[in-house]
């Protein structure tokens, strides 16, 4: 005969309730988000974006916004693939630790090592330029890069189109965000490896953690899933400048999802490429020679959100941006990728990671 258990009763009751409230919770959470995000991704048939909040490794926001394809009507996915811009540079960094992990190089070695003929090499470190600290000429802010823009380049001929600039300050002497510094170290990858950078990190990172959508960038290679760039002039969308993946190479030419992204975020903590000595280099701030501090580490800028810890970059590449913030201290990554380089979602991510710090 059926019994009534008014404590089991109970125990349903508060369960439901308790269920109910975190539900609204996260709801109201998700639409202060999409808030945050609106203020800057609010065309609907303009180009838009993709933001993914995680916690402790696990999707707690996924959404797309605007277009993918302008031409077609393509709406955004959040499966859509995005050219990453800087956030390469993460990459190329964690693949010079490997190798010094594999006992294949250090941080301390001088270019000269690598490129006898480097002018002043021997006084350029590996350290100097996953740092920005080497006082290279960054060759993007170079008169004469629109010559090359186009160029299909080898690594080695990227180097001769800046080596031989004039020096901007001595090494270690200035903090100056640097292109021309991960160039070098995509090419010191390639002498090392014997593999190209390419094959390298498509072997090596994307395989090992499951990357399974990402790339080194191609405009001749059929991508599913891709997203097209765009920049927005006076009078409409057009879309982006066409140029060489082989010149930005190693500063700037990988693409992404941001699942794939997410699977690398939850790599770096698991120590599944590199052990903890290594990544903390990644992760530790530096001194220039005169013992100031400067807020970047190996490939990541090391700042805060407010004053809780962050780790964070950006990227910018023609018709694309992007900005991933990770918060060590609560297991937070929150990433936002863009398909017009006049959409930043830098300011956006920065303040959805506020959002979800206190909530």
């Amino acid at each position: 005969m059926f019994q009534f258990n008014s404590s089991k009763i109970l125990i349903l009751i508060i369960l439901s309730f308790c269920f109910s409230i975190s539900k609204l919770s996260a709801q109201k959470l998700d639409n202060k988000i999409d808030s945050v995000i609106k203020t800057v991704f609010n065309e609907r048939n303009g180009p838009g974006g993709g933001f993914m909040v995680a916690k402790k490794g696990k999707v707690v926001y996924l959404k797309a916004f605007g277009k993918a394809n302008l031409e077609l009507n393509v709406d955004m996915q959040t499966k859509n693939v995005f050219e990453l811009g800087s956030m390469t540079k993460q990459f190329t960094a964690i693949a010079i630790l490997m190798l010094e992990q594999q006992g294949k190089l250090s941080v301390n070695d001088p270019l000269s090592k690598f490129m006898a003929d480097y002018p002043a090499g021997d006084k350029i470190t590996i350290h100097h330029l996953l740092t920005h600290t080497s006082g290279i000429k960054d060759f993007t802010k170079m008169n004469t890069l629109p010559d090359i823009a186009q160029k299909e380049m080898t690594p080695k001929m990227m180097i001769d189109f800046f080596k031989n600039e004039p020096v901007d300050f001595a090494p270690g002497e200035k903090f100056e965000y640097n292109n021309s510094g991960y160039v070098l170290l995509g090419y010191i990858i390639e002498l090392v490896s014997g593999e190209t950078y390419e094959d390298f990190i498509a072997k090596n990172i994307f395989e090992k953690v499951g990357m399974k959508h990402s790339y080194y960038a191609s405009d001749r290679r059929v991508i599913p899933g891709r997203a097209y760039g765009y920049h927005k002039k006076p009078y409409g969308y057009v879309n982006r400048t066409v140029i060489s993946f082989s010149v930005p190479f190693s500063s700037g030419s990988l693409m992404s999802t941001l699942d794939d992204m997410l699977n690398w975020q939850n790599a770096l903590n698991t120590n599944i490429l590199i052990d903890a000595a290594e990544r903390k280099k990644a992760f530790s701030t530096y001194t220039l020679n005169n013992g100031e501090k400067f807020e970047y580490g190996y490939g990541w800028h090391i700042k805060t959100i407010g004053t809780t810890p962050s780790r964070e970059h950006g990227g910018s590449i023609f018709g694309f941006k992007s900005m991933g913030v990770y918060i060590p201290d609560k297991e937070i990554y929150v990433l936002g990728l863009s398909n017009c380089d006049c959409n930043s979602p830098t300011n956006v991510t920065r303040e959805i990671a506020k959002l979800v710090l206190v909530n």
